[in-house]
């Protein structure tokens, strides 16, 4: 009975660590202050990091989002005289470095900036590194958009940089030219505005404000250099700024799903009802390419989405809780079977597109709604605050599962995108229904799967199986 308990105990740990490193990036929420989330965050990667190792570090391998990535592999690397089993370092190495190859590189070159700072510097850590560093695609890119960066993990991995990468880094002023197109562009932008449109758009971006280059004039010239995701948070600031910042671009069918949602949300109502027709064909493609083999494959499917007030989120993180549930709504709609999906918003409206916060999170009352459908599946997305009135939802949850579904015919899912700082843990509605973090609506089936390891019928054994299986699967991707 002990073991039981321990391993069911080791379990709900593990899980919790996992709802919040979906869910917390360090950053204010609606109810919670960044600094509740730093601390409470940290506390939590120390506790699994101690006590559960193995799963700290397969949890890379899981929809863990990119600053819990970053923090569990810089803690790997600290800490790396903690690993003392040869093959548990090996695999350790695998998902780190496959980890990485994920990461954006801005978030790499300042994970590697964090363990120079905190003095780690063994065998392991400088040959992560300078692997991920010989991998990178464009080099001459990277030391021009990263340099002093590059710089640091350079040293820090006893990097030996000859040639003109070497004399671009550290003794620019050495040569009057640079065969290296990307070098020769920088050099010649200090003195020539023309130069500064063949760089990267962060590096060109600081040359032109030396250079005094009106913004407009900027922004449209040096448009070709922009990556889409610079080009979208240009446009979603412009938006929210009421500007016009860079012309439109007809690339909204190969952004991700969470990604469209929110980029959806940053348009004003009378842009979104213009650009209906555009929108939804993107969201419902993006979807579909979400859903993968298991598009309309999950029967009647039931929906409960929170657009209530506190959907808002913060300035950091704004409207990214009504991203997240608009992104599930388009994905449980493609992945219930044809004409089988209801969604039931919190707000009561019906129009997905032209949702915006507002109002109270009357959970209980909808969640009766869908009850009524008869649904294979109930997924619920909110940050579980049920207000309308407190403690509906819970209550309707227990009778459903305790005394209408005892045998458990509708599957009962809660997914929030939320992190609750002072409880260590997403919201949950009630002890009966499980409960998963999610971040990016793309997760939703793989946190759907885990999420029943939380309803505390299936112990550790099971959960460290379903975890190598997703780790092995993980490194086996191209």
């Amino acid at each position: 009975m002990d073991e039981t308990l321990a391993d069911l105990v080791a379990c709900e740990d593990a899980l919790t660590f996992v709802n919040a490193a979906v869910t917390a990036t360090g950053q204010r929420e609606f109810h919670d202050d960044a600094r509740q989330q730093v601390l409470s965050l940290g506390f939590l990667h120390d506790y699994t990091r101690e006590n559960y190792r193995h799963l700290y570090a397969a949890a890379l391998a899981l929809g863990v989002n990119d600053h819990n990535a970053a923090l569990i592999i810089r803690n790997l690397l600290v800490h790396a005289a903690a690993a003392v089993d040869a093959g548990r370092r090996r695999a350790e190495g695998r998902l780190i470095a496959r980890r990485l190859e994920l990461l954006p590189a801005q978030r790499v070159y300042k994970l590697f900036g964090e363990l120079r700072r905190l003095g780690a510097n063994n065998r392991r850590t400088r040959a992560i590194m300078r692997d991920w560093l010989a991998a990178r695609p464009d080099p001459a890119f990277d030391a021009v958009k990263y340099r002093g960066r590059l710089k640091v993990a350079a040293r820090h991995a006893h990097l030996r940089l000859r040639g003109e990468t070497g004399d671009f880094l550290f003794a620019p002023t050495a040569r009057k030219r640079f065969e290296t197109p990307m070098f020769e562009s920088w050099r010649r932008a200090h003195h020539e505005q023309a130069a500064i449109y063949d760089l990267p758009y962060t590096v060109a971006e600081g040359f032109a404000a030396r250079h005094g280059v009106p913004r407009a004039v900027f922004l449209e010239r040096v448009e070709h250099r922009m990556t889409r995701l610079e080009r979208l948070r240009l446009q979603e600031n412009a938006h929210a700024r009421k500007v016009e910042a860079i012309r439109e671009q007809a690339d909204l069918p190969g952004m991700g799903l969470t990604r469209l949602a929110t980029y959806a949300l940053s348009l004003r109502l009378d842009d979104r009802a213009a650009r209906r027709a555009e929108l939804t064909r993107a969201l419902r493609t993006a979807a579909l390419r979400a859903a993968g083999e298991q598009a309309g494959r999950w029967g009647t499917v039931a929906a409960v989405l929170d657009d209530s007030y506190s959907a808002t989120g913060s300035a950091q993180k704004r409207r990214r809780p009504l991203a997240v549930a608009l992104a599930c709504h388009h994905l449980l709609e493609a992945l219930a079977a044809p004409g089988r999906y209801t969604a039931h918003w919190t707000s009561g409206r019906g129009d997905a597109l032209l949702l915006y916060p507002s109002g109270p999170t009357p959970l209980g009352t909808r969640i009766l709604d869908a009850l009524d459908t008869g649904p294979d599946r109930l997924v619920i997305v909110s940050d579980g605050w049920d207000n309308a009135p407190p403690g509906l939802a819970a209550e309707v949850l227990r009778v459903w599962r305790t005394r209408l579904d005892p045998g458990r015919r509708v599957t009962v899912t809660h997914l929030n995108p939320v992190y609750d700082a002072e409880g260590f843990d997403v919201r949950r509605l009630a002890p009966t229904v499980p409960t998963a973090g999610i971040r990016d609506a793309e997760d939703l089936p793989v946190l759907v799967e885990l999420a029943r390891f939380a309803e505390g019928r299936a112990g550790l054994a099971e959960l460290t199986a379903y975890l190598d299986d997703r780790v092995a699967r993980f490194l086996e991707q191209p």
